[in-house]
């Protein structure tokens, strides 16, 4: 009776080529972290959390009572402290951590940008110069599996997995292909049901990292 044998995956299978660098070094790979809660597979397409959870407060000395809804953080979001500043009883701007003012907005309606949250009138109206800040922690510069939907860091494509990684009950430090590389897509793992465009913004973010698609 013959003995089947079965092919696993190989580790840095996806990889077309790489740069060793000028001193015979592996420069196109680097160790990276993965967070738990998963098993990561060779070729794995991740994404690395950039920025923490976002918490908001009401300024000192407000006039008007509205309240912030839970906040949320989207793709651009910074780490650092954005001011919500009202302009009248209903209306207010959003500044960015460095200074940059990113679009006003209006209470009882959804506010989505960089930030996602809802601002709802109290009893006493807010006035020109109430407000809340917004701070945005630093991020844990952990990788994950890419996620498009994600507002963290992770909906964009930063490195791909060397070899097969179980981080299921704890991170896991991993080798990760993060620079000047050739990798072949059909050997990459990518999100389940990514769409065309998602894709297409993931190869071109890996593309800016020196990671070519083939």
């Amino acid at each position: 009776m013959s003995t089947v044998l079965y092919d696993t995956r190989r580790a840095g299978a996806h990889i077309i080529s790489e740069s060793a660098g000028e001193t015979g070094g592996m420069r196109s790979r680097a160790v990276g972290v993965l967070a738990s809660g998963v098993k990561y597979l060779n070729g794995t397409v991740l994404g690395q959390v950039v920025v923490g959870a976002a918490v908001a407060a009401a300024n000192g000395g407000n006039t008007g009572n509205a309240t912030i809804s839970a906040v949320t953080t989207a793709e651009g979001a910074k780490p650092g402290v954005y001011k919500v500043d009202f302009t009248a009883a209903t209306k207010f701007d959003v500044t960015d951590p460095d200074g940059f003012k990113v679009k006003s907005g209006q209470t009882g309606a959804a506010y989505a940008d960089d930030l996602g949250f809802t601002i709802t009138v109290g009893a006493t109206p807010m006035v020109a110069g109430d407000g809340f800040t917004i701070t945005v922690g630093a991020g844990t510069k952990k990788y994950k599996k890419l996620d498009p939907a994600a507002g963290d860091g992770s909906q964009d494509a930063a490195a791909i997995l060397f070899g097969d990684v179980d981080a299921t009950t704890a991170d896991q430090k991993a080798v990760l292909t993060v620079r000047e590389s050739e990798v072949a897509d059909f050997e990459l793992v990518w999100p389940v049901g990514i769409s065309a465009p998602a894709k297409a913004a993931a190869i071109a973010a890996l593309e800016a990292k020196g990671i070519t698609v083939r």
